[in-house]
């Protein structure tokens, strides 16, 4: 994919509702997100024709819901969020749990290291607004939180 080619879907998505677009290629990968940073990167790019690119389009788009209204756990990081210290562990906390400033709330794993995601402030946990193991990025809400 060239650059052109980046500039055009760039700004087909600009115009578009679309909160984020995905592309995946062998070599290439590109991502799109109104609420984040646009990455890029193309080690080897071989040219696709314009016919092939459309579907590849067509097929990665992803619509996402809206940030969530109200007061939230946001991601620090870009990694992977889990939901429990260990597979088949219980998870950190559910919705309705009361967790005190400092308490660990989930973890994100980032080049293969894990990080505790801990309450900035005592709150009661109203929705978890990720899947385990879903891939977050920086600033993703993790949960709905009331503030105690």
């Amino acid at each position: 994919m060239n650059q052109k080619d980046i500039k055009e879907i760039i700004q087909i998505f600009d115009e578009s509702d679309i909160a984020k677009l995905k592309i995946e290629k062998k070599d290439f990968t590109i991502s799109l997100s109104k609420e984040a940073t646009v990455v890029a990167s193309a080690p080897v790019v071989a040219e696709a024709p314009a016919s092939v690119r459309a579907t590849a389009v067509e097929q990665v788009l992803e619509v996402t819901p809206t940030t969530p209204s109200g007061l939230t756990i946001n991601s620090p990081m870009v990694g992977t969020f889990y939901k429990a210290p260990s597979p088949g562990s219980p998870a950190f906390v559910k919705v309705g749990d009361t967790v005190n400033k400092g308490q660990a709330v989930g973890i994100v794993e980032a080049m293969k290291i894990m990080n505790e995601i801990e309450a900035e402030f005592d709150c009661t946990i109203l929705e978890v607004l990720v899947e385990d193991g879903q891939p977050v990025e920086f600033d993703t809400p993790l949960f709905l939180v009331e503030k105690k």
